[in-house]
């Protein structure tokens, strides 16, 4: 029994009971949405492209017992619940949608394929190796020897040139909403060495370069006279041209944007590799009712997928639901460590160093109910999240992973001189299906704990969530969103735990860690090493730091399922994509 006169393990039920009725409300609530037919799946499931229940090769669709015939035969559309902010690989920022659509037009030097978190020629021919002697003995200098032969779309030349000038561009523009620091924080000096050859020597050695930075929306190459022809590049100032308008090499060749509505897309026939079999088209669907019929009803070749969706497309004809493995994108919730003087929103009550004692925020990361999330509004599709996900170097099963425990969290908050008082706290939500649970599953998990706990969701607009990104300070002393996906485990610890990296800057992650210099000196020492052992254990080390020393609460790691209609061939999909690859794909 509690100071409070309460037997703790018929209390404790009694929170989880609440929390799961609400998590089985909201999620009754969004599955509503969807209308239509629903089924109650023993799992996720649905014939594979290809397989039984699709279209044999060579057979007209239409023609097959009880097939639906393919509709909009010449293109791929796809629909999803946003549209881009810019198409300009200068100025698109993390996770925002402009990276899904630069991926289908512009290319890279190196690519990641269907099937590998390794790197392979795109506009370079050879990835550099020191095997191949195309990266220096110090590790400091890559040489790219350039694809001869490739066109963009306004039939312009690639050259070594070209490439110096897209690189060049995007540290010299610097624009603060993008991610130019991936370039400006790596590289030290780009060269032409011949019209073939382009050459990089870095700041530094870095383990990562090649699938963080090469590999990146900001090292997208572009038109070098499409950009000049449209008034070039100034220091510090967006394109105007470039923000509505993609001139690549890629399969795919931008045709026309009508805002709020589509984007659409044409084979490029003149593509110097595999060409794209079908046109595309990005349809903006934001609702989810939409989403799911249009899938339903073959208007869709492809949707963004959302847990939720299950119970209404399994099982149903010529839908399939495809799972494999995880998406390396885990749910995060942020904690503000450099919240500026009255900035708070009205009626938040906490100081402003309330977070820099991280026995405050292991409270709140023993307080999260993680069941509630994953078997709730995840509907199972979902597994307990570490630092670094599953299948990137140095993820390890055996790392600690917090798990909810109210018992600690109550002992840490009264600790922390916080249980007889109470805080009131807003947390910042994107408006996402997947966002605004995590959020009401906090605020019940703490106002259950104590209900002088109070947390108030604000859930806002994509476009009001990344207005709010780019303030500074930020003004809120939480936020939700997800992670983006890494080939590499460098930048999950470089973007989201160093206290110099770019969130670690922006929240104040110095005003917290125990030791800033030891977690900075780890994940710089992890950086530079070209030895995969020495690597690992420096992750191994920080797992357990990060740990004891939270900036964040990861809810879970989503499975990663995607929904399609069957007559859709050559289905693929890599996690490390920024979304699915229309190139790959054909129909029945």
């Amino acid at each position: 029994m509690d100071s409070n006169g309460r037997t703790g393990g018929s209390f404790i039920t009694a929170r989880r009971r609440t929390i799961q009725a609400r998590v089985a409300l909201l999620v009754a609530l969004l599955l509503m949405l969807a209308s239509c037919t629903a089924t109650d799946p023993d799992e996720v499931g649905g014939d594979a492209p290809g397989g039984e229940g699709a279209a044999a090769e060579g057979d007209d669709p239409a023609e097959q017992d009880g097939a639906a015939a393919v509709q909009n035969p010449g293109t791929f559309v796809h629909s999803l619940d946003g549209e881009p902010i810019t198409l300009d690989p200068a100025r698109a920022s993390l996770g925002e949608y402009g990276e899904q659509v630069i991926i289908q037009v512009y290319e890279f030097l190196v690519d990641i394929p269907p099937d590998s978190p390794e790197p392979v020629p795109m506009l370079a021919t050879e990835v550099p190796s020191g095997d191949n002697g195309l990266i220096s003995e110090d590790g400091l200098t890559y040489t790219f020897p350039i694809r001869e032969g490739v066109t963009f779309h306004d039939g312009s030349e690639l050259t070594a040139e070209v490439v110096k000038y897209s690189w060049d561009r995007v540290m010299e523009m610097n624009l603060p909403e993008g991610q130019a620091q991936t370039l400006v924080d790596s590289v030290a000096e780009t060269r032409v060495v011949d019209d073939s050859t382009f050459e990089v020597t870095l700041n530094e050695p870095n383990a990562s370069f090649l699938t963080s930075v090469v590999y990146s929306t900001p090292a997208a190459i572009v038109s070098m006279e499409a950009v000049e022809a449209n008034g070039g590049v100034v220091a510090g100032e967006p394109s105007e041209f470039m923000d509505a308008n993609m001139v690549g090499t890629g399969p795919h060749e931008f045709i026309s944007w009508e805002r709020n509505e589509q984007l659409s897309f044409e084979i490029f026939e003149d593509y110097w590799g595999e060409p794209a079999a079908l046109d595309a088209r990005w349809v903006n669907t934001p609702e989810q009712s939409a989403t799911v019929l249009g899938l339903r009803a073959g208007d869709f070749d492809a949707v963004q997928f959302q847990p939720g969706y299950v119970a209404e497309l399994e099982g149903v004809d010529d839908v399939c639901l495809i799972e494999e493995g995880v998406l390396l994108e885990p749910f995060q919730l942020a904690f503000n460590l450099d919240i500026g003087e009255g900035v708070l929103p009205e009626g938040d009550t906490i100081p402003t160093d309330f977070f820099h004692d991280r026995r405050v925020r292991q409270a709140f990361n023993y307080a999260f109910d993680y069941d509630a999330f994953i078997d709730g509004v995840l509907q199972g599709l979902g597994q307990p999240a570490t630092y670094i996900p599953p299948g990137v170097l140095g993820y390890s099963e055996d790392a600690p992973i917090y798990t909810q425990d109210l018992e600690r969290a109550e002992e840490l908050f009264r600790e922390a001189g916080w249980w007889d008082e109470g805080f009131t706290v807003s947390v910042l939500v994107e408006d996402n299906p997947g966002f605004e649970p995590i959020g009401l599953i906090l605020q019940d998990s703490l106002a259950e704990l104590n209900p002088n706990f109070r947390v108030a969701v604000l859930q806002v607009s994509e476009s009001q969530f990344d207005e709010a990104h780019s303030t500074v300070p930020f003004e809120y002393a939480m936020w939700i969103k997800n992670a983006d996906p890494f080939v590499d485990p460098h930048p999950y610890m470089e973007v989201y735990w160093h206290p110099e990296g770019d969130w670690g800057q922006r929240l104040g992650y110095a005003n917290g860690y125990e030791d800033p210099g030891q977690i900075a000196d780890l994940i710089d020492e992890a950086k530079v090493s070209t030895d995969i052992d020495e690597r690992e254990e420096r992750y191994g080390e920080l797992l357990e730091l990060l740990y004891e020393d939270p900036m964040w609460i990861y809810p879970a790691q989503e499975t990663n399922v995607q929904a399609t209609r069957c007559w859709v061939d050559g289905f693929a999909y890599n996690p490390l994509w920024k979304t699915l690859r229309w190139r790959f794909y054909d129909k029945g």
